[in-house]
């Protein structure tokens, strides 16, 4: 009888857990670097393969030319469903400040790349409290094209480690030379310096 009723125990709990709804799965969705283009009260997101995404809705606000992070599912054509953007640091390359302004605080490196004409980071610094300062500065005296990486944890007291996007207009570059433009950047990282080759096409 004992066995029987453990029998029936066993059976009913693994009846119970088979029972259970399987967990629901999330659409797919993509995470993209972007630049706003604002007609009227409209938005639209341009990525760096200059596709222009449209909103189905957003309640976002933000002016011309804001460097964003999308977090997005495609729904039909060009038009997606938007889960998330993120306004981001944007800067363009500054001809004037090098040397005297460029301030070597070490960063984590995550992801450097050029997109369409803007040199895109994602790196890792240490923050408590304080906003750091970041400056994409160009060596007008090199006869290459060289940039630095500024960044200054201005004052900031030592606190945990914290991602930070920035987009850089390179469109300058442009100006004085034809496609494809190479140019080296020069960055201060917590293993030391580096530098990194590039080519803006």
């Amino acid at each position: 009888m004992k066995k029987i009723l453990l029998f029936w125990i066993v059976f009913l709990l693994l009846s119970a857990a088979g029972c259970e709804e399987e967990p629901q799965r999330l659409d797919d969705y993509f995470v993209d670097f972007a630049t706003v283009k604002k007609s009227g009260n409209n938005y639209r997101f341009q990525l760096d393969n200059q596709r222009l995404l449209i909103p189905r809705e957003t309640d976002y606000s933000g002016q011309e030319g804001q460097r964003v992070v999308l977090n997005y599912v495609h729904l039909k054509g060009d038009t997606v469903k938007m889960y998330a953007v993120r306004n981001i640091l944007t800067g363009a390359v500054q001809s004037e400040g090098f040397p005297g302004k460029l301030v070597r605080d070490p960063v984590k490196i995550q992801s450097i790349w050029v997109g369409g004409d803007y040199l895109n980071m994602i790196i890792e610094a240490e923050y408590h409290s304080k906003p750091h300062k970041v400056a994409l500065l160009r060596d007008i005296t090199s006869p290459t094209v060289d940039l630095f990486f500024s960044h200054s944890r201005e004052d900031d007291p030592p606190g945990y480690p914290q991602i930070m996007y920035a987009s850089f207009l390179l469109s300058s570059l442009r100006i004085e030379k034809p496609s494809p433009i190479s140019f080296r950047l020069f960055i201060q990282t917590y293993d030391g310096p580096r530098e990194i080759p590039f080519v803006l096409n």
